[in-house]
């Protein structure tokens, strides 16, 4: 009798955890189903409005004394390799010299930057000025020093690494026409997406973020962020809201929710373009997603107050800064699949009813996701839509990433800000695209000073 009661000890006690667990897994495929379905209409609006739009080049602004004056600051620490072709992009912009100031923030290199930052200096002395930081420091650092220099009406924001197109700062003005607009976030584009078929899956990554989600949010008037690069903001908002955050591993992300907080508006520019390099080795994706994802996870706690505000940018911006841990739920869909391959799996009918629906929403995202890359791939091909399953896996891949950042908050591990290294690679098709926009931009160019 006693071998019998202990029995049904134990066995209640597997009942017991058992039914945790089971408990556990359904609110975290409920969590990944809710947060999936959420953005399901965002999608679709993207991609809605990218088949309808059309991109246009130059701007409705044709008197040249009422454009507003734009201070570009860079920050650079070891980027031989990349800042003379950006130095070189920003002199061509087709944009009136006395209302640009390049300022190059130096930020402690060993390497030639300084050399060649010099050169173009001495090229456009009235256009470009050098400051070295006393101290290296990270990135935010390195803009708020910039910033306290800057006299433009607008700040715009390029990494080293960046090759704006020549109507860059003219199409950004048109937002800036709505005195409400406080920010400006442009579409990024891959340099070297051809290199390897990692930069492939990140080219697509990036495009189909940009031109679905983010126009998406754009479209509906949700939560747009700042994305570190080709992007412009107020001078005056970034002096009322004291700058970034330097100690914030995601100023930028960081910032976006503070203007949110602050009711601020940002606004995304598909029209507005930049070519950045894409991360060509899983190590320097490793670090520069780790960084991203650890500095997003922080802002979601840090502003986790915007949910009180009880609108929809808020409850957006909250759904989207929490999308590093929903990355991580998802790893739990990955871990049951392989189980199930090794062992059964009994499911009552709710649980059944859960991962059906979840299996639905990922299948509709997905379609959604390839839908967009059908518009935002040159040239326009149906084998473009045979890189989705990868993009899945590659997907699987940023969830292991973020579950590592996760456990690097958990562990209290120091902050440090990590650049990722850049080769300077460009592909065929990209320099192509900016050799197009080039000689757009000099007859959108001719169109605007001559006023017709």
């Amino acid at each position: 009798m006693a071998g019998a009661g202990l029995h049904d000890n134990v066995w209640r006690d597997e009942s017991a955890l058992i039914n945790i667990a089971y408990a556990f897994l359904i609110c975290i495929f409920s969590m990944v189903l809710v947060w999936s379905v959420y953005n399901l209409p965002i999608l679709a609006a993207g991609v809605r409005h990218l088949r309808r739009s059309k991109r246009k080049i130059g701007s409705k602004i044709l008197n040249a004394g009422i454009l507003p004056t734009f201070s570009v600051i860079v920050p650079v620490k070891n980027e031989e390799k990349v800042i003379g072709r950006l130095l070189k992009a920003l002199s061509k912009l087709n944009y009136p010299k006395d209302k640009v100031e390049i300022i190059v923030v130096e930020d402690g290199s060993t390497d030639k930057t300084v050399d060649i930052c010099k050169k173009y200096a001495e090229e456009n002395r009235n256009n470009i000025k050098i400051l070295h930081k006393p101290f290296s420091d990270g990135k935010p650092s390195a803009l708020n020093y910039g910033i306290k220099h800057a006299n433009g009406e607008i700040i715009a924001f390029f990494d080293a690494d960046n090759v704006p197109e020549p109507d860059a700062l003219l199409l950004a003005c048109n937002y800036f026409e709505d005195p409400n607009v406080a920010a400006v976030q442009g579409r990024t584009l891959s340099i070297n997406s051809e290199e390897n078929m990692l930069t492939k899956f990140v080219a697509i990554e990036e495009a189909v973020w940009c031109e679905a989600y983010l126009r998406g949010k754009d479209v509906l008037n949700l939560f747009v962020h700042l994305r570190g690069s080709c992007q412009f903001i107020r001078r005056n908002v970034l002096e009322n809201l004291g700058g970034f955050n330097e100690k914030a591993l995601s100023e930028d992300m960081e910032f976006s929710a503070k203007l949110t907080e602050k009711d601020y508006k940002v606004r995304y520019a598909p029209e507005v373009r930049s070519w950045q390099e894409t991360p060509s080795s899983l190590s320097q994706l490793f670090k520069q997603r780790t960084r991203w994802f650890r500095g997003t996870m922080h802002v979601a706690f840090k502003y986790g107050r915007l949910m009180a505000k009880l609108n929809m940018k808020s409850l957006d911006a909250e759904a989207t800064l929490f999308g590093p841990f929903i990355l991580i739920a998802s790893l739990t869909g990955y871990l049951i699949a392989v189980y199930g391959m090794f062992a059964p799996l009994f499911m009552n009918a709710f649980w059944q009813t859960v991962m059906q629906l979840a299996a639905l929403s990922t299948t509709a995202t997905l379609l959604l996701c390839g839908l967009a890359l059908t518009y935002v791939s040159k040239p326009r091909k149906a084998s473009n839509l045979l890189w989705l399953p990868f993009i899945y896996f590659y997907w699987s891949l940023q969830a292991f990433i973020a579950l590592y950042a996760a456990l690097l908050i958990l562990m209290r591990r120091p902050l440090k800000w990590t650049k990722t290294q850049k080769t300077g690679a460009i592909g065929v098709r990209a320099f192509s695209a900016l050799q197009k926009s080039l000689l757009e931009g000099e007859r959108a160019g001719n169109l605007l000073w001559e006023g017709k």
